[in-house]
C-alpha cells in the first residue's frame, strides 16, 4: 500500500468513528440534549451526497466510509428526535 492510501485510509477511519463514541453515549444514556440536531442533519446529508458521489466514480473505499458514517450520524438524527 502507498503512502497516499495509508494516509487516506487512516484518515477515513478515523472520521468515520469520530461519531461511534457520540452514538453509543446518546443511545445508552437515552439523552440527547448535547446533541445539535442541525450538526447532525448537515452531517448525515454530506454523508449521504458523498456516498452517491463515490457510488458515481465507483470509489469503494470513498463509499463505505461515507456509508458507515452516514449510518452513525444519521443514527444521531434518529435518537435526537427520539429521546427529545
Amino acid at each position: 500500500m502507498n503512502p497516499f492510501s495509508v494516509l487516506g485510509f487512516t484518515a477515513a477511519v478515523l472520521t468515520t468513528l469520530a461519531f461511534l463514541p457520540q452514538v453509543l453515549k446518546s443511545h445508552k444514556s437515552k439523552e440527547t440534549k448535547s446533541v445539535s440536531l442541525s450538526m447532525a442533519l448537515l452531517q448525515s446529508s454530506g454523508n449521504f451526497l458523498w456516498l452517491l458521489y463515490a457510488i458515481l466514480i465507483k470509489d469503494l473505499a470513498l463509499g463505505v466510509a461515507n456509508l458507515i458514517t452516514f449510518v452513525l450520524a444519521f443514527s444521531l438524527v434518529m435518537l435526537k428526535l427520539k429521546y427529545k
